[in-house]
């Protein structure tokens, strides 16, 4: 049955990715079965989208209802389930609007064309002038326009030409952001913290530094939180962590609650009042279903604490891999349950370390060849982390 599976996988998916030799089929909670019934820890959450655990009771039990009643009628009318869904997020985010999506890549290409419209329509750049600040090492999605300003040369090849308008500064450098800050520039995009690059958190301060550059100079701050926002760093947002109150934030994954696409910007009225009728849309972008399997993502996150669980059981679990004694081991990075541990660079063995650690039970993915990745979901317990550092260790040392 497994090879069986990987064979069709080969002969009729496109290989756009490299996933780890297990066959999955079923979730609960924070773990997962493969075909043949071996139960595995998972450590990576689908990148933070399983943020509740896997098959969440009271979220399938909404999926459900609301499948049965309406699942789809297209922005084309009112439906019941969005406005009460966005008054839950802005209210809980302290902003004034948001326009809901399905990816995140989607939401990072609503906040260019938000961006760039509020320059032109605000701050008076003239016409197909507008620039937008990004940083090295960034991830925001592999739309053709997002990869036009990536660094990382796998996300570009031979997928020109490419969308001008961007310009790269390094992850925090202040001094870089400054140089390149012209009368053309309508915003600065940036992760709080750097997910595909490895878990890579900025100097403390820096994003504070950032925000206060962006107002001296009539320039939006718009901070991706896809994978850093609804809870995984111990708070709603990352930047939040600096006091910082971005004029838009995006949002994805979590916000699904593990079981369906969704995404937002969320923002300032002078940021999203640059919509109107026909400048954007999606077909299925806050249909009634993604809406209330959403609104019950965040009732359920704030009612059951998972943002102070994240805080403090990711503290003890950073606290626990940085013990670890691994000449494998190069730095222990993390905020909240997200943490990356950086390996020798000269073994680049992060995929035989994921390799062995799904051979001891525990689910993970590499980055960059070096970075192990550690992401469980936020309802994970003390116990289950102290199970997966004995086994950490072992692979670590070993």
């Amino acid at each position: 049955m497994e090879q069986h599976i990987k064979n069709l996988d080969a002969s009729y998916g496109a290989q756009n990715y490299h996933p780890l030799p297990v066959v999955l089929n079923k979730g609960q909670g924070v773990w997962l079965w493969d075909v043949n019934g071996k139960k595995y820890l998972d450590m990576m959450s689908a990148y933070s989208a399983v943020s509740h655990g896997h098959c969440h009771p009271e979220l399938i039990a909404v999926m459900h209802a609301q499948s049965q009643k309406l699942s789809m009628c297209s922005r084309a009318f009112y439906s019941d389930t969005m406005p009460i869904f966005l008054e839950k997020l802005c209210t809980l985010l302290e902003y004034d609007r948001a326009l809901l999506m399905n990816t995140g890549a989607e939401a990072v290409e609503t906040a260019i064309k938000a961006a760039r419209r509020w320059g032109y329509a605000h701050k008076g750049i003239a016409d197909n002038k507008a620039e937008i600040i990004v940083f090295g090492n960034n991830f925001h999605g592999r739309t053709v326009g997002i990869v036009s300003f990536s660094s990382e040369q796998d996300y570009r090849h031979h997928f020109g030409p490419y969308l001008p308008g961007f310009h790269i500064a390094p992850f925090g450098d202040l001094e870089a952001v400054e140089k390149l800050i012209n009368k053309n520039t309508c915003a600065v995009l940036v992760e709080p913290i750097q997910g595909e690059a490895g878990i890579v958190l900025p100097p403390s301060g820096w994003l504070k530094k950032l925000e206060q550059l962006c107002r001296a100079e009539n320039v939006l701050l718009i901070c991706d939180e896809i994978q850093s926002g609804i809870g995984r760093t111990g708070a709603w947002l990352a930047c939040s962590h600096e006091d910082v109150k971005p004029d838009g934030v995006i949002l994805g994954k979590a916000l699904g609650g593990g079981l369906y696409p969704v995404s937002a910007l969320v923002g300032r009225a002078a940021l999203m009042d640059v919509f109107n009728p026909g400048s954007h849309g999606s077909t299925f972008g806050g249909n009634p279903l993604a809406c209330a399997i959403a609104f019950k993502a965040l009732e359920i996150m704030d009612r059951d604490n998972y943002l102070q669980n994240s805080a403090a059981l990711g503290e003890y679990f950073l606290s626990g891999i940085k013990t670890i004694g691994s000449s494998a081991v190069r730095e222990v990075r993390g905020k909240g349950l997200w943490i990356g541990v950086d390996l020798d660079p000269n073994m680049k063995n992060g995929r035989r370390t994921c390799e062995i650690l799904m051979e001891r039970g525990i689910l993970s993915k590499e980055t960059h060849e070096t970075v192990v990745r550690f992401a469980p979901p936020l309802i994970i317990t003390k116990a289950e982390i102290d199970y997966a550092l004995v086994i950490i260790e072992d692979v670590l040392k070993a």
